[in-house]
């Protein structure tokens, strides 16, 4: 079997395994991405001739496809999600912004300063790389199809659906400071990084998310001509369309276009809240991203079967596991304090910071822009090795941990002010 004849072949499993395996390990402590994960390693360990999963040699790839994944998740995390923005009603989503993602990048970066000894470029950019939520691999813990109710979703599902729909492209200033620390060191650079890479871009990116998504919510539903009243229509693709619009446009300027397409589709998704094309257009979407995933963890599956961790020393997983175990638990509960989440969402929320496509897009990214005096291999190792274990850890316990909690908050909800059950 030739090489392409293989891609093919395994172009087909993955999608076989996007649509067939969520049905089937609905109710298991068992995730889709896990599942793909381990079919990946099966996969490249058959005597096949199949070129290795190299990320160093197809980094730019890597990057484009990592990066088109990311902005599908972000548009779908945005459709779905019921509850309109505000500083009150998001509050959730506002503390693990402004507190933990900073914390989490300083606690990160100083970890991989002591214990791997690396330049404070390196240290930086793997606290900007891992520092965000991956809104990809974090189904099993975000909110499901957008429904009329406002106040559908549960304080767990949104905070950590809405803060991995923006911490994805908040993470870029800092990756461009460790890229400007990289290639040209001292502090000469910080004015015109506060200036562009963090007023302008994210203001361009906000803004430009909104402007757009006003636009395209207005053809959705209210312009007055019928035939272009793109929600009689159908048409769930409009939603692909929508999200390359917002990205590119937004990228065109010099924004974040991770930001633009997420506040876009928020914007779509308050243009008129009760339309059953809310759902189609989400549904849509997240049949492409499940597609995507389930290939790119194929492939994640490969790069640990060929060896792709053999440079990952105990120190770089340590690295990885304090972020997992003590870092982002750590630092979600602080950030939740008096907060709208009682205690046990409290807890949820801090210990599912799940890490995926994003972290690995962001180091293609800046590995193509800058050398950070460590080698290749070994900043892949340690990415990699983080985002495999949230799979394993987080894939293992959403399920159950979920289901526990809706439980107990049905619980909660069935009895009287007096103890008894209503």
């Amino acid at each position: 079997m030739s090489n392409p004849d293989l891609v093919f072949a395994l172009g087909g499993v993955g999608a076989l395994l996007a649509a067939s395996l969520p049905a089937v390990l609905h109710r298991l402590p068992f995730s889709l991405p896990l599942a793909c994960l381990l079919g990946g390693m099966a996969l490249f360990l058959l005597p096949f001739p199949v070129l290795e999963p190299d990320p160093v040699a197809h980094r730019a790839a890597l990057e484009h496809i990592t990066e088109i994944c990311v902005v599908i998740s972000l548009m779908g995390a945005g459709l779905a999600l019921n509850r309109k923005v505000g500083l009150r009603r998001w509050s959730s989503t506002w503390r693990l912004l402004g507190w933990t993602m900073p914390l989490t990048i300083v606690a990160l970066a100083g970890a991989a300063s002591w214990l791997l000894g690396w330049p404070l470029a390196a240290a930086l950019l793997l606290g900007a790389v891992l520092a965000p939520t991956d809104p990809v691999l974090a189904s099993d813990v975000q909110v499901g199809e957008p429904v009329d109710a406002e106040n559908a979703d549960d304080e767990v599902r949104f905070a950590l659906t809405s803060e991995a729909g923006l911490n994805d492209g908040l993470a870029f200033p800092i990756v461009y400071a460790a890229i400007a620390l990289a290639t040209t060191g001292g502090t000469a650079w910080m004015g015109e990084w506060a200036l562009n890479d963090v007023l302008y871009r994210v203001s361009a990116g906000v803004l430009g998310g909104m402007l757009i998504g006003k636009l395209l919510g207005r053809l959705f539903f209210h312009t007055r001509k019928a035939n272009l009243r793109l929600a009689e229509h159908r048409d769930g693709f409009v939603a692909l369309a929508s999200t390359f619009l917002a990205y590119g446009l937004t990228e065109l300027v010099h924004g974040y276009g991770f930001i633009a397409v997420f506040v876009t589709a928020c914007t779509i998704r308050n243009a008129e809240r009760s339309h059953g094309y809310n759902g189609i257009l989400h549904g849509f979407i997240e049949q492409i991203e499940r597609l995507l995933t389930a290939w790119l963890l194929l492939l994640l599956g490969g790069f640990v079967a060929v060896g792709g961790l053999a440079p990952l020393t105990w120190r770089g997983a340590a690295v990885a596991l304090l972020l997992l175990l003590v870092i982002r638990p750590l630092t979600g509960w602080l950030a939740q304090a008096r907060g709208p989440a009682g205690p046990r969402e409290r807890a949820v929320i801090s210990f599912f910071g799940i890490r995926g496509i994003g972290s690995l897009y962001y180091l293609a990214f800046a590995l193509g822009l800058a050398d950070f005096g460590v080698p290749q291999e070994e900043l892949w190792a340690v990415v990699a090795f983080a985002v495999l274990a949230s799979i394993v850890l987080h894939g293992i316990t959403a399920t159950p941990v979920m289901s526990r909690l809706d439980r107990l908050r049905d619980g909660d909800h069935t009895r009287t002010p007096g103890g008894m059950v209503g």
